[in-house]
């Protein structure tokens, strides 16, 4: 075995700890994440990777063709100077890695270096977490040519906190696509406004209600309900004053309008231009571009949640039951309806979906008949159903056949007593009914999908990352 040369070393330190880092921030920002790293320090040196979490495993046939069938993805530009340069679209074209996010670059310190994170299915958008990428990239290159051990893990601190940033990157990317280059938007005091004001209650309640930025420059195009003179306004970084104005409006058509400096009005209709938007809706809001997505905030952090009730589990359930196809979609309606309307009412519940041909017997209130959930008038009649203690017990004719259903059972590994009597008893009632699929619905949102005992949308606990070990060449790596 070779003998590392302590640049080697401090190759590996590094990688280290700007991935740790790296993996820390995402998994706050998106939830549980994993990093990777596939790089070349050396023009003609062979590409290493560094995988400890085995994010890359079950792509290695597509690893294979695009890094060792050809040597394309090398540089044939020489780099005199110490800028990174990213990799262009077309080279993640040619990668497409199934439920990934990767991002590149290339400077004279690191010739070549490919970062990849999870897609996580509940995202609102990737560029955030791309612009995350990117700052990774920039560090390990910046890193490796100054080669100090003093700046490693100011390195590996800098990523774990990189939400803000890669969020408002975002932002400046896409307004600038838009043709927004010369803008007078400041988008930094927005993001602290809004979690600034996230934050703030008015007389114990969590603030509700829209805020928008508009270019200066558009605001004749706006329709004012009122306007407030200039030197009167709310400024935006006033946190409290913006919270009492959001009471103006709460629950209505209304919008505050601001021009990124102060509060300029009250005002309904469509907003012109590239603007910025924040809808808060009590504890967690929604932060948008126009009319995009971008990305969640609750408990003063931004994250890349839609908040959205991830089902997809359920879905794979049903498309292997004897449900006929045709009813697949209206049970995925009737079932995201439910979950979405008991999650924003913030009161918990438990669906019994019966896939069977005979119905499993269960204790609580029935029908004369059972009503059809395809019917709008009897799935709002459900949703009210489903405060009440016990399950709603639905049969794969798409029909709720009782509420306020107990569900019983012997003790069953795996039960979680932190998770309650909702989580362990479904738990214990599916493992004694195999045409059973149990959701629960927690008051705090997490939702839970379990069939056979077992809880299908529990998240992975992965190992956490130890040593520096020397990143193997991708060949060898391929060959484990």
């Amino acid at each position: 075995m070779s003998v590392r040369s302590p640049r080697s070393s401090f190759e590996n330190i590094c990688i280290f700890h700007i991935l740790d880092g790296l993996r820390d921030g995402l998994s706050h920002f998106s939830g549980s994440s994993r990093a990777a790293l596939i790089y070349t320090t050396s023009p003609d040196g062979p590409l290493r990777v560094y995988d400890p979490q085995d994010l890359l495993r079950g792509h290695e046939p597509r690893l294979q063709q695009f890094y060792l069938h050809t040597d394309s993805w090398r540089s044939r530009v020489d780099y005199d100077d110490a800028e990174v340069h990213f990799l262009g679209e077309d080279h993640y074209k040619g990668l497409e890695l199934t439920g990934l996010i990767c991002f590149g670059g290339r400077s004279k310190a690191v010739p070549y270096q490919m970062w990849f994170t999870e897609e996580h299915p509940d995202m609102c958008v990737t560029g955030p977490t791309r612009r995350w990428l990117e700052y990774a990239v920039r560090l390990f290159s910046q890193n490796y040519e100054m080669q100090s051990i003093m700046n490693i893990d100011t390195a590996g601190y800098v990523l774990q906190n990189c939400a803000v940033h890669a969020v408002r990157d975002h932002l400046v990317d896409e307004r600038s696509r838009f043709g927004w280059l010369d803008t007078r938007i400041r988008v930094y005091p927005f993001l602290d406004a809004v979690l600034g004001i996230s934050r703030t209650k008015e007389e114990g309640a969590w603030p509700r209600g829209r805020l928008v930025v508009v270019e200066p420059s558009l605001l004749d195009r706006v329709r004012f309900i009122c306007t407030f003179p200039e030197n009167q306004r709310p400024k935006l970084g006033d946190f409290k004053h913006v919270r009492k104005m959001l009471q103006a409006v709460e629950y209505s058509g209304r919008v505050l309008v601001s021009d990124g400096v102060s509060i300029v009005g009250v005002a309904i209709g469509s907003m012109p231009g590239a603007f910025l938007a924040a809808q808060f809706s009590g504890s967690y809001g929604f932060l948008m571009l126009m009319d995009t997505l971008v990305c969640t905030f609750s408990d003063g952090n931004f994250h890349s949640s839609n908040l959205k009730a991830n089902l997809v589990q359920l879905e794979e359930l049903l498309l292997e039951s004897t449900v006929p196809m045709e009813d697949h979609h209206n049970m995925m309606h009737i079932i995201t309806g439910l979950v979405n309307r008991v999650r924003d009412r913030k009161h918990g519940c438990t669906l019994i979906i019966d896939l069977g041909h005979m119905l499993v017997p269960t204790a609580g209130q029935r029908f004369d008949g059972p009503l059809d959930l395809r019917d709008k008038s009897h799935l709002k009649l459900a949703c009210s159903l489903a405060k009440i203690d016990g399950a709603l017990h639905i049969g794969a004719d798409l029909k709720l056949h009782g509420f306020a259903c107990l569900m019983d059972g012997k003790s069953v590994p795996g039960e979680n007593r932190g998770r309650g009597a909702r989580f362990n008893s479904a738990l214990r009632f599916t493992a004694e009914n195999e045409d059973i699929i149990v959701v629960v619905v927690s008051c705090d949102r997490p939702v839970s999908i379990i069939k056979d005992g077992v809880e299908l949308t529990a998240a992975c606990s992965y190992s956490q990352i130890r040593g520096c070990p020397t990143p193997p060449p991708l060949s060898e790596w391929m060959m484990e």
